[in-house]
């Protein structure tokens, strides 16, 4: 990252200071961010591996725009010189893959909440044509509600995709993490819902064990049995239609009420407001006289996003072929 860039003296895109990161993945970083134009805190990810492929991916994600309580999605972006960011809400309660780290192995009722909310998650996600393609514990985020009942919100669209869209890799093997990937999409299938479900029933299974999911070999001994079987079969066509049909499943079991044993607390530690001259950064003023000339590289951030969106999928794929 450029130095300077991101702080109270130069935000990017003019608005955006980043306080501290909170995360990373493949393709970037995540950090909390305060919006001096909204006065607002917010989720920021910013781009930090280069080539076609990956800045495809991001304009890809850019695109999302699922409005559901249980998913996270891209709010906007914004490019300033070469560095290139997505903004999102900002989720306090870390992730389930912290919570299991910290307790071992999850109650069977939290479990099922959990399983209930992530299949709402995705069914919204799939009804709007995508498939996630990395459901894991890592990317299932928790907003902080202390003793109260669990809110899960399914996060990281980097590697998501739908049946219409070209693919982004070439090489042999499929797209997503060992372990949680179904066989069709290691085997490097086409998107398919059906995998997605597949990968919720692994993450289940290893909340109820605490065994990592390559090392799950069996589903144990729970009410949750019936559906984790049903969505880790290795057919498709075997495993519920829709994750719709997996929820009607699932609270056809009857399973315990949440009692709220387990806390999900606040992980991110305290922030100071981004002050300037010892007041909020105010939002910022439009540049007085003649035009500011952009530096070429945010033109050439801006150009390659615009007209990435507005390619066909087939110019797409004659780019990624060359």
């Amino acid at each position: 990252m450029e130095p300077g860039l991101g702080s109270r003296q130069h935000p990017i895109a003019g608005r955006y200071v980043l306080v501290d990161q909170i995360g990373s993945g493949g393709m970037g970083s995540v950090w909390r961010a305060y919006d001096q134009r909204t006065q607002s805190w917010l989720a920021v990810k910013v781009l930090t591996q280069r080539g076609t492929s990956l800045l495809l991916r991001f304009v890809r994600e850019q695109g999302l725009r699922i409005p559901h309580r249980h998913v996270v999605a891209p709010t906007g972006w914004a490019a300033e010189d070469d560095l290139v960011v997505l903004t999102m809400d900002l989720v306090r309660g870390g992730s389930v893959h912290e919570l299991l780290l910290t307790h071992g192995t999850l109650p069977e009722p939290l479990v099922g909440v959990l399983l209930d909310q992530l299949l709402q998650a995705l069914s919204a996600v799939h009804a709007a044509g995508v498939v996630h393609r990395d459901v894991k514990p890592a990317n299932l985020l928790l907003e902080a509600t202390g003793h109260d009942r669990p809110h899960l919100r399914l996060a990281d669209f980097g590697v998501a995709a739908t049946r219409e869209e070209p693919r982004l890799t070439r090489t042999p093997g499929g797209v997503g993490t060992d372990g949680y990937m179904a066989p069709e999409q290691a085997a490097g299938g086409p998107p398919d819902p059906r995998s997605d479900l597949y990968a919720v029933g692994r993450v289940a299974i290893q909340l109820l064990t605490g065994d990592p999911a390559s090392a799950v070999a069996a589903i144990p001994a729970s009410a949750l049995g019936p559906v984790l079987s049903t969505l880790t079969r290795d057919d498709p066509e075997d495993r519920p239609a829709t994750a719709a049909a997996a929820l009607v499943e699932l609270r056809g079991l009857g399973l315990p009420a949440w009692d709220g044993r387990i806390e999900i607390p606040d992980r991110l530690p305290a922030a100071a407001l981004p002050l300037q001259s010892g007041l909020a950064l105010p939002p910022p003023r439009p540049p007085a006289g003649p035009a500011v000339r952009t530096p070429g590289r945010l033109w050439a951030a801006a150009g390659c996003f615009l007209g990435a969106i507005a390619l066909s999928g087939a110019a797409v794929a004659r780019i990624l072929a060359g």
